[in-house]
């Protein structure tokens, strides 16, 4: 698109009084009015037909193939002219989607054997995909008195992937423990496990019950059993996406606070030998990544989940569960990573995860939400507060019932504060596989 610069505008608007004081003191020189507007015209039309042609301003761009939730990119613009060796100022626009800040704005000077290049820094606000529909091109003629504006499509859609490294270095912390070794390595238990490792002495404090008579008997000795813990467990970590984990707590919606844990736990789960899968189900299966091993395969899950939206529908957990069960050919550890509100939104839920129960260990989290209990153990200094109070602990009170009803068909539960979720599920599925549950 062409426009008149506001230098034209200027010298347009200044010929008006010009002409009228000039006709009101000679009427003979009225014509000079008319020429003064056609060499304004003229000026423009110069300076139209001189400006940079659309074609010549050439477009090369590089942009990041993701970003990390946390961290800052750039989307690198390089610009040149084609045959044109007058230097042009163009100011450059480009407009970022929702997920990052405001529009970002540059001056460069380009043409004349020069080159310009302009990097927009890319900070996303959230997970998602962080679309860059466009950039806008303005500049001038050598006149001033023509611009042109253009728009160049870019397309990009950036994933903003979350932020890996603070899971590495929770999973690093859980690693420097004694206590995960028994989880991570190839660790021998006395009566423990389900794969036979070796045969050692008896000592007292020995559980009597691994001696091996037969053994004893050859070696004239009392021999144990030494079992070590079996690897190749399958894990599926199971994410509700629907209208409640988009509620904020702690300043980042729910989905994002379970995201982090599911990807703490398959970072450990895979360095422990263990399959691991993702499903992200609402009204609707969102994805579905098969169990796999190996540390390469946390790229994938990464990458999965940045594309995981935040939906304003409700989680259908019959549908949801029932088709997460015919996908899983071999008994599984699913770890559901959900919320919920009263026991009457929590009835098709409790239900659903009973059917998983029958065939598969679940492991149930929850994330508290911090304001109930504050509401409920706030200082009552009005009728306000007390109403809200009152509420807050039903809700309390329906949450626990319903996490109890949980444990009752043997699931494993695991309700504790976005920042200390993480942890506790890693204890849970440590525990879960020393033990040989699954």
């Amino acid at each position: 698109m062409i426009a008149p610069t506001t230098r034209a505008v200027v010298l347009f608007a200044a010929g008006v009084p010009l002409a009228g004081f000039v006709a009101l003191a000679r009427a003979e020189l009225w014509p000079a009015w008319a020429v003064y507007f056609a060499a304004t015209a003229a000026l423009f039309a110069a300076d139209v037909f001189l400006l940079l042609p659309r074609k010549k301003l050439v477009l090369a761009r590089v942009a990041p193939k993701q970003i990390a939730l946390g961290d800052e990119a750039r989307l690198r613009l390089d610009l040149t002219t084609r045959g044109h060796t007058r230097a042009v100022t163009v100011d450059v626009r480009v407009e970022l989607g929702s997920l990052a800040a405001a529009a970002h704005d540059a001056r460069v000077v380009v043409g004349g054997g020069r080159a310009a290049v302009v990097e927009v820094p890319l900070r996303p606000l959230r997970r998602g995909l962080l679309k860059i529909a466009a950039c806008f091109f303005r500049y001038a003629g050598p006149l001033g008195l023509a611009s042109r504006v253009e728009r160049r499509a870019l397309d990009e859609e950036i994933p903003v992937v979350p932020n890996l490294e603070a899971a590495r270095l929770e999973a690093a912390r859980f690693f420097e423990q004694r206590t995960l070794a028994s989880g991570l390595k190839t660790q021998s238990y006395v009566g423990e496990g389900s794969e036979f490792d070796a045969l050692r002495e008896f000592v007292p404090g020995l559980d009597s019950r691994a001696l091996d008579w037969k053994s004893s008997a050859k070696h004239h000795k009392l021999l144990v059993r030494e079992f070590r813990a079996e690897r190749n467990h399958q894990v599926v970590i199971a994410v509700d996406t629907g209208r409640l984990m988009s509620e904020p707590i702690a300043g980042k919606p729910r989905l994002d606070h379970a995201i982090h844990a599911g990807l703490l736990l398959s970072t450990i789960g895979l360095k422990a030998g263990d399959r691991v899968g993702w499903f992200a189900f609402d009204r609707a299966v969102r994805a579905y990544l098969p169990p796999a091993r190996g540390m390469a395969s946390l790229a994938l899950m990464r990458a999965t989940t940045a594309r995981l939206e935040y939906q304003t529908a409700e989680t259908n957990f019959t549908l949801g569960l029932v088709e997460l069960l015919t996908r899983l050919r071999r008994r599984t550890l699913v770890v559901l990573l959900t919320d919920f509100v009263d026991t009457v939104s929590a009835e098709l839920l409790v239900r659903s995860v009973g059917e998983v129960a029958k065939k598969h260990l679940v492991c149930f989290v929850a994330l508290r939400d911090p304001l109930l209990s504050e509401l409920a153990d706030g200082e009552l200094r009005d009728e306000d507060a007390l109403h809200r109070a009152v509420i807050a602990r039903d809700l309390l009170r329906e949450r626990e019932s319903v996490l109890t009803a949980l444990l009752r068909l043997g699931v494993h539960v695991v309700d504790a504060s976005v920042n200390d979720a993480p942890a506790k599920l890693v204890n849970r599925y440590l525990d879960i596989r020393r033990k040989e549950l699954v």
